[in-house]
């Protein structure tokens, strides 16, 4: 039986008297076949979509009706659609050469092209010139994506994944379109549950219902056990690793919807789970963001089963998590139920990350949730947004809440960095930067190419060893580098790409090489050492007290990072037998602060007063649990507003 709105009608009812308002506006030459949902966006299927593209006006006429994204496609059963080796002949006269056109693929379910360029602004043309003629001479609609300028497998796989399993798509986006349309019905409450990262860094997850809907916020796990304290064995109550997702007394086929603010692990690494045992709905995230979860992800799998342990999930789980995600840029307003609207903002902390607002009802409530934010000066992002149409609750992260949080300037923690580094290679030691392999290395690359590129006290002639998935993640950036800074997006355009520099060299092979040189700097995935190359690193470079550790960015409280950063001088590890064996560490270990892609004290409180609207109240997370509590104490004083530092499973009625 099919579910009716508050005023009585159903979704079939509302769809044929919208379908006859769009057919009576196009032009009859056109063949209007029907409109379809796909996903958050309404689809016009046309037997010829020449006179539709040749009247932009019409366009924007029914997008002002159906007040969605709006799509235009050629009908694949008896439109005019050109045979795809014909089209694909055309479409090599139609681009430039100069565009570097990698491939072309042919997506018939949604009588798509998918066109990869070098130059993706080539394929588009002036005002979209040459996208029009590629779609009105063949009937395909182009899809314009950007190749990489260094060879990426994860984007190859996501991409191939995204075309084989178009058929599958299409009905799931046909399923989403018509969840989110099924009724009309004005909610009279919202509350959110904390489900983890509250008054701790980890597992973040947020409910948000009303009596019609129910969607999370993140769904991550923590990174504070190790790598093999993550595993499907693993107790979940004594190593606090996963959301309370079981104590929010919902079945997981009950959520419409799951958001991602960023790609790292501990706001994403749950969600295959969900999918493992029964979850259906769409996850929507920035485009970076799912291809920065496919190689996170697929890693976090890798490194369980190496350290002996079971991972929560497998690569099916992983794959069909990627075929649900919906990608968002900033600032498109998006439909993800019939009452909520999603918008993405730049949240400035690492390659698509983003802050949340979401506008619940008809002006009901407008909520913003910063996910991980960096409201401040570095290399590769500019700053987090600070404008949104209103914000009557603000979820803000504190990781550095804290009164004594306060970072020091940049140019002089670079410099710092710089003299430290210096000083290690003039005693022929080597230097050890454990990193994420998303963000803090892009950043840290950035730096170390300024400088010792640079006539100056630290042009220091040694190799810059990369190695883990620096760079795998370093590639996904010259994907998409609209999200980055201007300057760094322009030397990407311009084949000049700051990642590829003559300074960097990549372990491919043996590590021995590393060892048995002189002088280097060594960036290596795994920033907290709890797995991945920066522990081999450390275990081959700890004996020597030449050599140097230097940690630039957090630590989690329980992480091997933190316990040596805090003065640990002997580990236990495996050796080369795998025996877990103690280690002396006697090589110099150093932090700088100021690199962190999380915003300081100082920049959390600049964040909230500088937004262009005044939140109500203000819930703050993701820090440790006096951090959380000395902030909201602040930020409540500052902008009089009502101001707290919620509890892992505290419910809050917002409206």
């Amino acid at each position: 039986m099919e579910e009716k709105s508050e005023n009585g009608n159903s979704l079939k009812s509302r769809m044929e008297e919208l379908s006859k308002k769009i057919k009576d506006m196009l032009p009859e030459d056109a063949g209007f076949s029907k409109i379809e949902f796909e996903g958050p966006d309404i689809v016009i299927v046309l037997k010829d979509i020449r006179p539709v593209y040749q009247n932009d006006v019409v366009i924007k006429e029914i997008a002002s009706l159906i007040k969605k994204k709006l799509i235009v496609r050629t009908d694949p059963n008896g439109g005019r659609l050109m045979k795809p080796e014909d089209a694909m002949e055309l479409i090599g006269t139609i681009i430039p050469k100069e565009a570097g056109v990698g491939s072309i693929k042919f997506v018939p379910d949604f009588s798509e092209v998918c066109i990869e360029a070098m130059k993706p602004g080539l394929v588009i043309g002036k005002m979209g010139s040459t996208l029009k003629e590629i779609a009105t001479k063949t009937g395909w609609i182009p899809k314009v994506l950007r190749t990489p300028t260094m060879d990426s497998d994860t984007i190859k796989g996501v991409r191939q994944l995204m075309v084989n399993e178009s058929d599958f798509r299409k009905k799931l986006l046909g399923t989403v379109g018509k969840n989110i349309n099924k009724t009309i019905i004005k909610s009279e409450w919202l509350k959110a549950t904390a489900l983890g990262g509250f008054r701790e860094v980890g597992r973040s997850c947020l409910l948000l219902e009303t009596p019609n809907s129910k969607i999370i916020i993140d769904c991550g796990i923590s990174p504070e056990p190790g790598i093999k304290g993550l595993d499907a064995n693993a107790n979940q109550e004594g190593n606090k690793a996963f959301p309370y997702i079981d104590s929010a007394n919902i079945s997981i086929n009950e959520i419409d919807a799951v958001i991602l603010t960023h790609g790292h692990m501990d706001h994403m690494g749950f969600v295959p789970y969900l999918f493992k045992y029964g979850y259906e709905g769409p996850v929507y995230c920035t485009p970076p963001t799912r291809d920065l979860a496919a190689l996170l992800l697929t890693d976090y799998t890798r490194l369980v089963q190496k350290s002996g342990g079971t991972p929560l999930y497998g690569e099916k789980d992983i794959k069909k998590m990627l075929l649900h995600m919906i990608t968002r840029d900033y600032g498109e307003v998006t439909n993800i139920t019939d009452e909520l609207k999603l918008t993405y903002h730049n949240a400035g902390h690492i390659l698509g990350s983003a802050t949340v607002h979401l506008h619940v009802g008809e002006g009901m409530y407008n909520i913003v949730h910063t996910g991980d934010m960096k409201y401040g000066f570095t290399r590769l992002l500019d700053p987090a947004s600070v404008k949104y149409p209103r914000v009557d609750a603000l979820f803000i992260e504190s990781t550095y809440g804290g009164p004594r949080d306060i970072s020091q300037n940049r140019h002089d923690t670079e410099r710092e960095l710089m003299e430290l580094i210096k000083r290690t290679i003039n005693r022929n030691g080597k230097v050890l930067i454990p990193l994420f392999a998303v963000g803090r290395s892009q950043e840290l690359q950035l730096v170390l190419e300024n400088y010792m590129t640079n006539n100056g006290p630290y042009k220091l002639d040694v190799p810059v060893y990369l190695d883990g998935m620096i760079l795998e993640a370093s590639a996904i950036h010259t994907a998409y580098p609209e999200y980055l800074k201007e300057n760094v997006r322009n030397r990407i355009l311009n084949n000049r790409s700051p990642f590829e520099s003559e300074i960097f060299e990549v372990i491919k092979g043996e590590r021995s090489d590393v060892f048995d040189k002189g002088p280097a700097i060594i960036l290596a995935s795994g920033g907290m050492l709890n797995g991945g190359a920066s522990v081999e690193y450390f275990k081959g470079l700890l004996a020597n007290p030449d050599n140097a550790m230097v940690f630039v960015g957090y630590n989690s409280a329980n992480s091997l990072g933190r316990r040596i950063q805090n003065g640990l001088k002997e580990v236990a590890l495996p050796n080369e037998d795998g025996k877990i064996t103690p280690m002396e560490v006697k090589m110099n270990v150093a932090t700088v602060e100021g690199f962190s892609g999380h915003s300081d004290r100082h920049q959390l409180i600049d964040f909230v007063e500088k937004l262009n609207v005044k939140p109500k109240s203000i819930f703050t997370m993701h820090g440790e649990e006096q951090k959380c509590e000395d902030l909201a104490r602040t930020l409540g004083k500052i902008v009089h507003a009502d101001s707290r530092a919620p509890m892992n499973l505290d419910s809050i009625r917002l409206k």
